[in-house]
C-alpha cells in the first residue's frame, strides 16, 4: 500500500516538472520582451542600429518559442534546447538590462560604456577592419602556436627520455622558462627582420615552455614496467619512444597544449599592439586611441569567442586522440 502511495507520489511530481518545450518557450519570451523594450522605448541618448537590434531579438525570440513548442518533436535538439534555456533566458534578460542601462536611461555614461546597438554597429559597418584583424591575428596564433607546440613537444621528450640531455638543458629551463615572453620584446623585435616574425616568435616561446615542462613530465613518469615489457618483446629504442613514451604522456601533452594555448593568446594582443598594421591587438590600441569603446568591447567580444572555440577544438581532438579518457577533462 504505501509502495503505491510512494510511486503514485513520483507519478505525480514527475507529471508537473515542465516539459521539454518549457526552456525555449521561456528564453524566447525574454527575447521578444528585449525586442519590444529596444524598439518601443525612447532613447535618451543618441544611438543607431535600434530597430536592427529589435529585428534581430525579435527574429531570436520567435525562434526560440517556435523551438520551444516543437522541441518533443526534435528529438536530442529539443533536450539541448531544454538544457541551454536557462542560459538563453539570462541573456535575454542580460539584454534589457544592458538596454535600459545604456541607452534607454544613460546610468552607464557613453563613452565609457557602450550600448547593444554600439556593438552591433561596430559588426555591420567596421567588419571589414575587425574582420582583417581576426584573420591575422588567427594566423600569427596559428603559426606561433604550431612552432610553439612542436619545439615543445620535441624537447619534452627529449629531456624525459634522455638524462643526458636533461642534465644540461633542465637548467637553462629552469632560468629562461619561467620568465614572462613579453619580457623579450625588446630582444625579439632587435632580433629579428620583422614585426610579424618577433610576434611569431613570442607567441611560440609562450607555448613551448609549458609543453615541454608538462611533456618531459608524461614521460619521466611512464611506468618503468612497460618498457621491460617491450624489451622482453625485442622492442627498439625507436620504439620505445613512439610506441611507449610518448603515448603513455599523451595526457600530459594535452595539458601542456592547453595551457600554452591560452598563454599563447595573451602574449599575442601585447605583441601586436607594437609595430604591426593589423591583429586584434592594434585594434584595441588603435579603439582606445581614438576612444572608440564600442569598438574595444566588440573586439574583445570576438577575442573571446575566437579563444573559446579554438580550447573547444582542442578539447575534442584530445578526446578524439584520448579516447578511453574521454570526458575527464572538461571545458
Amino acid at each position: 500500500m504505501s509502495g503505491a502511495v510512494i510511486a503514485g507520489g513520483l507519478g505525480d511530481a514527475a507529471s508537473t516538472r515542465p516539459g521539454p518545450w518549457f526552456g525555449g518557450v521561456v528564453a524566447g519570451l525574454a527575447w521578444l520582451a528585449a525586442a519590444a523594450i529596444t524598439s518601443l522605448a525612447p532613447d535618451e541618448i543618441e544611438v543607431g542600429r535600434t530597430q536592427e537590434l529589435a529585428a534581430f531579438a525579435l527574429l531570436l525570440g520567435a525562434s526560440l518559442v517556435v523551438a520551444g513548442l516543437a522541441a518533443p518533436l526534435l528529438g536530442q535538439l529539443g533536450q539541448r534546447l531544454r538544457t541551454l534555456g536557462p542560459w538563453l533566458t539570462v541573456l535575454g534578460l542580460a539584454l534589457i538590462g544592458w538596454e535600459l542601462l545604456t541607452a534607454k536611461l544613460a546610468i552607464l555614461p557613453l563613452p565609457f560604456f557602450a550600448s547593444p546597438q554600439g556593438l552591433l554597429e561596430v559588426y555591420l559597418e567596421d567588419w571589414p577592419r575587425l574582420g582583417e584583424s581576426v584573420l591575422r591575428s588567427l594566423w600569427l596564433l596559428l603559426t606561433g602556436y604550431a612552432i610553439g607546440a612542436a619545439a615543445g613537444f620535441v624537447a619534452g621528450v627529449a629531456l624525459g627520455w634522455s638524462k643526458a640531455i636533461g642534465y644540461w638543458v633542465h637548467p637553462v629551463l629552469r632560468l629562461v622558462g619561467p620568465l614572462p615572453a613579453t619580457a623579450w620584446l625588446p630582444i625579439a623585435f632587435f632580433a629579428f627582420p620583422s614585426s610579424g616574425s618577433a610576434s611569431t616568435f613570442l607567441v611560440a616561446l609562450a607555448t613551448w615552455f609549458p609543453v615541454t615542462v608538462l611533456t618531459w613530465s608524461g614521460v619521466a613518469g611512464v611506468n618503468r614496467a612497460y618498457y621491460d615489457i617491450a624489451r622482453t618483446l625485442g622492442a627498439s629504442q625507436t620504439f620505445l619512444v613512439l610506441k611507449v613514451a610518448i603515448p603513455a604522456a599523451l595526457p600530459q601533452v594535452f595539458v601542456g597544449l592547453f595551457m600554452g594555448l591560452g598563454a599563447s593568446f595573451s602574449v599575442l594582443v601585447v605583441a601586436e599592439m607594437l609595430g604591426v598594421k593589423a591583429g586584434l591587438g592594434w585594434y584595441l590600441q588603435w579603439a582606445q586611441g581614438w576612444a572608440a569603446y564600442g569598438n574595444m568591447y566588440a573586439a574583445l567580444l570576438v577575442m573571446a569567442l575566437m579563444c573559446s572555440t579554438l580550447v573547444t577544438l582542442l578539447f575534442k581532438g584530445r578526446d578524439r586522440v584520448l579516447a578511453w579518457q574521454k570526458g575527464t577533462v572538461r571545458w
